[in-house]
């Protein structure tokens, strides 16, 4: 069963997510360089404080908590302390560009708790080899929104279609690490709908997704329990799929990704 990875820095949903079982809660902190970053674009900038990660963790029964952290950065040394104190279970550092990014924040972190590394840049996947047996690591999770980017595509699910995501699963598993990618929208939504992303995470061997913005909508008819009860079930139907069912559905994705791509206008 997939890991449903749900931003929020609301106790009261949080505490729902917790009751239904097989979450992590997640508190963005990342700030530095994001605004800059994304200017221009539909993207979320968390507007989360440190002191969400107290907040959310003692309403969490359950669930693990996940942390993101901003890059790597003078203050990262008091930044890891501050959300250990509060009750990080899981540490994300975001924006690195190379292996020495990754050994260094693991040496602040220091066992403390295990780091997902964010896998958003191209230069961090062109050095994928180099940092990914770095101690401390427990899951390798890619950031396709400004991965896609980084490497100018047009869609951010190109880098599915095109077998790059593929490489980091295979990676992954070689190294024993858990492993993530994206984000997903309801079942029949999304550009790609969120059951062919689902189909996509099943072949790849994946752990765990983040929820997308639009799967929690509080004034929406279908309640957000029964949106998560509908991806429950998409995703015991495709874990029934036998081996030519899995690779047709791979083709028909990546198909259907290039098409979108192919809509869109060049990165400028």
């Amino acid at each position: 069963m997939l890991e449903l990875i749900q931003i929020t820095n609301d106790p009261d949903f949080a505490r729902r997510c917790d009751d239904l079982g097989g979450f992590r809660l997640f508190v963005d902190l990342e700030r530095l360089g994001k605004a800059e970053r994304q200017a221009g674009r539909n993207t979320f900038i968390s507007a989360h404080a440190l002191d969400d990660v107290a907040r959310i963790k003692r309403v969490l029964r359950r669930s693990k908590l996940m942390v993101r952290v901003n890059p790597l950065h003078e203050g990262t040394a008091r930044e890891v302390a501050a959300v250990l104190e509060r009750g990080a279970d899981l540490l994300m550092l975001p924006m690195f560009m190379r292996g020495e990014e990754v050994r260094r924040f693991a040496a602040l972190v220091a066992g403390r708790a295990p780091i997902v590394p964010l896998l958003e840049t191209a230069s961090a996947l062109d050095c994928l080899d180099d940092w990914i047996a770095t101690p401390g690591l427990a899951e390798l999770y890619v950031g396709l929104n400004d991965l896609h980017l980084s490497l100018g595509h047009r869609f951010m699910f190109e880098p599915l279609a095109l077998g790059l995501v593929d490489r980091v699963a295979q990676a992954a598993r070689r190294h024993g690490l858990a492993f993530g990618f994206g984000g997903i929208a309801r079942m029949n939504e999304g550009q790609v709908s969120g059951h062919d992303v689902l189909a996509e995470h099943l072949r790849l061997g994946s752990g765990s997704v983040i929820l997308s913005r639009t799967f929690h909508r509080p004034e929406d008819s279908l309640p957000f329990e029964d949106a998560v009860a509908a991806l429950r079930e998409a995703e015991r139907e495709l874990a029934l799929r036998d081996a030519a069912q899995v690779e047709a559905d791979r083709v028909r994705v990546a198909a259907k990704i290039v098409q979108v791509a192919a809509s869109l206008p060049q990165p400028r």
